[in-house]
């Protein structure tokens, strides 16, 4: 099983398969495709930084018809619990271009496909696997190729940080490609980048910044929110020792006497309670005649 691109794609029995779930993997797409006909590669464009795939992934197969046949019984079938969409590589590259493709000249003779889709792909998402022009008897390079990205911010980025630099020794020259069919005219026009930005492709698509541009996020940069703090209440003093307890007011001072005034007498003592009854007469003073006494303890015997 091939999973990277080595040689040109047969353009007309490769399809498209997209929205794809990220636990899909290499092996999983091949499986899959192989029951609709003989696989000759699959490929899945990796982040560089992630190694995770984009979303979508290309398979090979050996002729046009059982690639006709894969999109004919796998077209929106669910894989992972998502619909897969599935049509020709050409139609879906077609509909993805957006102008966005370079130049690359001055190449090694031993640079291949694989190596310029390893180099490139850092910068952005590639629509097609890197188109190295070869001699048709020898198959041997002619030392320059094409490189289609799915972005006009992945192609600026790799024309400004490719361009001079040395890949097997030789310093390769990087540019937008000239247009088809045009007078000198090259890609990356503002005509091209205004169409690109009002027909944005999904976010998968976009290119990883992030490695390319070498800027990335710092770790701390921006602290955490501090969390909000509930008030803290005032707190609570102890009642005074003498306090009176709660709910019961003291009684008010006595009025101070005012300078030079008579002053007033104190209110009499309340009333004693009345004897209650068979209550026993207190004893009278021992002062008198025995007579008396007599009388007294004849009262007590009778009481």
């Amino acid at each position: 099983m091939s999973a990277g691109p080595i040689l040109e794609r047969n353009q007309d029995a490769t399809i498209y398969v997209g929205g794809l779930d990220e636990k899909v993997t290499d092996p999983i797409l091949w499986e899959l495709f192989v029951q609709a006909g003989p696989v000759v590669s699959v490929n899945m464009p990796k982040d560089r930084v992630t190694s995770s795939h984009q979303g979508f992934g290309f398979v090979e197969f050996m002729g046009e018809e059982d690639a006709d046949y894969a999109i004919k019984i796998m077209n929106m079938i669910k894989l992972y619990g998502k619909p897969i969409k599935v049509n020709k590589a050409s139609a879906h590259e077609k509909n993805m271009d957006v102008g966005a493709n370079v130049f690359v000249g001055n190449l090694d003779p031993e640079v291949d496909e694989k190596l310029l889709f390893d180099t490139f792909s850092a910068f952005g998402v590639i629509l097609q696997v890197p188109k190295i022009m070869r001699d048709p008897e020898t198959g041997n390079s002619k030392g320059f190729a094409f490189v289609n990205f799915a972005s006009f911010e992945a192609s600026d980025s790799a024309i400004e940080a490719m361009n001079g630099q040395f890949l097997c020794n030789r310093a390769i020259t990087v540019s937008y490609a000239f247009k088809k069919d045009t007078k000198g005219e090259r890609h990356g026009t503002a005509a091209e980048r205004m169409l690109a930005a009002q027909n944005p492709l999904f976010p998968s698509d976009k290119p990883n910044q992030m490695f390319s541009d070498g800027k990335m996020p710092i770790p701390g940069l921006f602290p955490p929110p501090i969390p909000s703090v509930p008030p803290i209440p005032p707190p609570i003093m102890p009642p005074p020792i003498n306090a009176p307890p709660p709910g019961i007011f003291p009684p008010p001072p006595p009025p101070m006497p005012t300078p030079g005034a008579t002053p007033i007498p104190p209110p009499p003592p309340p009333p004693a309670p009345p004897t209650p009854m068979g209550t026993p007469r207190p004893p009278p003073p021992i002062s008198g005649s025995f007579s008396y006494f007599v009388f007294y303890l004849y009262d007590l015997m009778n009481f």
